[in-house]
């Protein structure tokens, strides 16, 4: 068994840290297998300042074809360098991982020429893309050239399932993972290393972890937060933190700035994803409001520090890991009442807070690295 996998960058930790648990499970299982990853470029124009300030290492084969920008590398070059490594390497199974890469899609044809097996991975929900006329058609044909498919959760997987794929060839629906360990660690740390004024408070905190922009629909939380201020005598007794940068951040501070109890309302700055648990530490519950999410990962992250969420039923992993009245809520982020009564739900019931969150950390445990790796091995030998 010789695998191949097909990744747009380099610098996404958390891929490949599933890359490493493929890596160290095919070792193990089949000590004469082959595995190797192929990064088209370093990272996304839009995320070259994202490279990790530590160093974390890549315990897998790989190369990276293009030392730049993925933006910057043309459709002719990454054709060649793909058909170049794909002969290089001359795999038994090829994995797609950017499968609205048209050199991507030649070389799954090139692959299934050569009577290669192909799984292809997707990210993709029903909500990312409409369906309509010819594109349909494309994607019909793209994914019908697959023999088996890893989705991130439930909505990918039912994203294929309306393209006609049968549900028998999706071998793994749960590979949305993060680097559970490091995230684990470093919030155990981090809470180890809370003063005791701050631990005995009667103040919670709920929140926000990601990019200060409008689809994040922050104003809206912002709005239920100070809301419930206003109206309930328990919300003086509770703080909103925002941990992240963008575009948003001077207006949300002015409006901030207006609430009833101002300094319950706090702007963190931007973090490294492996110095958010220190956030989380000083946190409650994880509210994640977005208008548009294709997964979500920091509800992940916030589930496996076990913390109880809130979050937007229009975001890919609401279906997944969010159990209503068990582990959190999710909401309409159109309807700011539905965000209202699940903040104030928490507010009423401190005393959940704990509860909820051990749940949260049941519910995720699916989305192991470990586990997904030893499903997708599995997935590459029976093929």
């Amino acid at each position: 068994m010789r695998v191949l996998i097909i990744h747009n960058q380099l610098w996404a930790h958390y891929k490949s840290k599933l890359f490493s648990e493929i890596s160290a499970n095919m070792k193990l299982q089949y000590p004469d297998s082959k595995f190797h990853v192929a990064h088209i470029a370093l990272h996304e124009a839009s995320r070259s300042g994202m490279q990790d300030e530590k160093s974390f290492p890549y315990e897998y084969s790989y190369e990276v074809l293009f030392q730049k920008n993925l933006d910057q590398v043309g459709f002719s070059e990454r054709l060649r360098a793909l058909i170049r490594t794909f002969d290089s390497f001359k795999p038994t199974v090829l994995n797609v991982t950017g499968w609205f890469d048209w050199a991507q899609v030649i070389l799954m044809v090139y692959a299934r020429r050569k009577g290669v097996k192909i799984v292809l991975s997707s990210e993709s929900s029903t909500a990312d893309h409409n369906r309509s006329g010819i594109k349909e058609k494309i994607k019909k044909w793209i994914v019908g050239m697959a023999d088996a498919f890893f989705c991130f959760g439930k909505s990918s997987a039912d994203y294929l399932i309306n393209l006609g794929i049968n549900r028998s060839k999706i071998a793994v629906d749960n590979a949305a993972v993060i680097d559970e360990d490091i995230i684990k660690s470093n919030f155990d740390q981090a809470k180890k290393q809370l003063p005791n004024s701050q631990a005995d408070t009667k103040h919670n905190t709920f929140v926000f972890v990601g990019r200060l922009a409008p689809e994040k629909n922050l104003e809206m939380l912002l709005g239920s937060f100070m809301k419930l201020q206003d109206e309930e005598p328990i919300g003086e007794f509770w703080n909103l933190l925002f941990v992240g940068e963008g575009p948003e951040k001077k207006h949300l501070q002015e409006l901030a700035a207006k609430s009833s109890f101002p300094g319950n309302i706090q702007f963190a700055g931007g973090f490294p994803w492996y110095k958010v648990p220190s956030w989380l530490a000083k946190s409650d519950i994880l509210v994640l409001p977005s208008l548009s999410e294709p997964w979500g990962l920091v509800v992940n992250e916030a589930m496996v520090c076990g913390m109880p969420v809130i979050v937007s039923e229009t975001c890919g992993c609401a279906g997944d890991l969010v159990s209503n009245g068990v582990n959190g809520f999710t909401f309409n982020p159109k309807k700011q009442p539905t965000l209202d009564k699940a903040l104030f739900y928490f507010m009423q019931h401190p005393d959940k807070i704990n509860e909820m969150g051990m749940e949260s950390k049941k519910l995720v445990e699916r989305f192991s690295s470990k586990k997904v790796a030893a499903e997708m091995v599995k997935c590459y030998h029976n093929l």
